[in-house]
């Protein structure tokens, strides 16, 4: 099932212009601040100073805020440059510099306005929160913003399950709603300059619009043009099954292997919350399958799917494909439930015989799936796979315990001597990712060439 909108590879300057788009939306607000007397206002110290600094703060922690809504709004363009897993970091890091941002202006914002007041701070802060347009709004919006960030804490994530950490982080959406209007109400930046007025206006409005088409009206359409629908259950090792789906048109749905949706079975309760299954096989037409490890409560209840359910997706995400592969020597490396986008990969990437090797890390011979699979690409196409069992070596290392004695480095160039020369795929657990990234990267292999996915939350 391949497409021209699936095949075309991502220009490379939209990660240049994206990135770029987002230094200058700073900076303009910024200049539209200096606009407004703010560098002359702090220059004259007192309470003029501390809400000047209020006002900056609170000028780019909405700045951030709305570019963080933009970051995680499934824009095509912008997945397609960076990834959703670098896209979901750079939201991490910009939410809680917008949080922090933030804060700091409240803080300012209620000691520069006491000062000037001669009032009693705490006072001056309640006065604000009931008297001032758009402030209660914006108080409950931070008290949301601030659950958020608290719930996104990496201690606090690895305590909730995703399925309750995703409907938390849902409020982000609400909390960035109640927090901004009331500037357009009351901000002295927003109400003196028309330019500031176009800016702040033009910047709600892509946000808006962004979440509004991307997260819920492209999903909507695909669904309702594409219907998929599970067509069979298939048990393949302990503890893993297969999902086989069809539909409707699957020629034009712009998926290609190693790419992940996030998937709802409209089989009862639970069905409203998503989860992120990659193709583990190669799209072709009229079927997808999807592979699902038996991790949680959602990932058990795919075992249960009767043929005929109904699925709803989102998607398609991540830059784990072969849009940039031209020929040569390829190095995958899978971890546990980690191989199925690798072994859709497999079966789509043009390699020459003999010239793809696939490393297949498992807790045990028995933990080893698609076995038929496997064998068949060994034999039609000549991959090489190489079984990695056993615990993990200490020390970061991403080999077993029994064979990490040559160290990361030796025993990959051992495993694939051309390693150089390759392209290498990685899909698996974060830290070992990152173990195999360093292994990689040690071993000659260009960053470029170096392919990952990572699916924490």
């Amino acid at each position: 099932m391949t497409t021209r909108a699936a095949t075309s590879g991502t220009p490379r300057w939209w990660a240049d212009a994206a990135g770029a788009a987002a230094v200058v939306s700073l900076l303009v607000v910024t200049a539209l601040w200096v606009a407004n007397r703010g560098v002359q206002d702090t220059l004259g110290g007192g309470a003029g100073a501390l809400s000047a600094t209020g006002r900056l703060t609170g000028l780019l922690a909405s700045d951030l805020l709305l570019l963080q809504v933009l970051l995680m709004a499934r824009i095509p363009l912008v997945e397609r440059a960076f990834g959703q897993d670098r896209l979901a970091r750079w939201h991490r890091w910009t939410g809680f510099g917008s949080l922090h941002l933030m804060l700091a202006h409240i803080v300012l914002i209620v000691l520069g306005y006491a000062a000037a007041a001669d009032a009693n701070a705490f006072a001056e802060l309640w006065d604000m929160v009931v008297d001032y347009p758009g402030m209660l709004l914006a108080t409950a919006g931070t008290v949301l913003v601030v659950m958020v960030a608290v719930t996104s804490v990496r201690a606090a994530r690895r305590r909730l399950r995703y399925e309750s950490w995703h409907l938390l982080h849902l409020y982000a959406y609400l909390g960035v709603g109640l927090a901004l209007p009331h500037q357009l109400w009351t901000g002295a930046d927003f109400l003196v300059s028309p330019l500031s007025r176009v800016y702040w206006w033009t910047l709600y409005a892509m946000s808006a619009g962004a979440v509004l088409v991307y997260r819920l009206g492209l999903p909507v359409w695909r669904n309702a043009r594409h219907r998929l629908t599970v067509s069979r259950v298939v048990p393949e090792g302990p503890g893993l099954t297969s999902v086989y789906l069809t539909g409707r048109h699957l020629d034009e749905l712009p998926v290609r292997a190693g790419q992940f949706l996030q998937w709802r079975f409209l089989d009862g309760p639970g069905w409203t919350r998503s989860h992120p299954f990659s193709l583990s096989a190669t799209p072709h037409t009229g079927v997808l399958r999807i592979t699902v490890k038996d991790l949680g409560d959602g990932s058990a209840r795919v075992a249960t799917l009767a043929p005929g359910t109904r699925a709803f997706v989102e998607g398609p995400y991540g830059r784990l494909t072969g849009e940039s592969y031209t020929g040569g020597p390829v190095l995958m490396l899978a971890c546990g439930i980690g191989v199925t986008p690798l072994l859709a990969l497999l079966g789509e990437l043009p390699y020459g015989f003999r010239e793809a090797t696939l490393v297949y890390r498992s807790r045990s011979v028995a933990d080893v799936a698609f076995r038929d699979e496997l064998d068949w690409l060994a034999r039609e196409r000549g991959v090489r796979v190489v079984h990695l069992h056993g615990p993990r070596a200490g020390g970061g290392s991403w080999l077993p315990r029994d064979l990490s004695g040559p160290g990361d480095v030796a025993a990959l160039r051992r495993i694939a001597p051309r390693i150089a020369d390759s392209q290498v795929y990685v899909c698996g657990p974060d830290e070992w990712t990152a173990a195999v990234r360093a292994a990689a990267r040690g071993a000659g292999v260009p960053a470029g060439r170096v392919h990952t996915e990572q699916f924490a939350w």
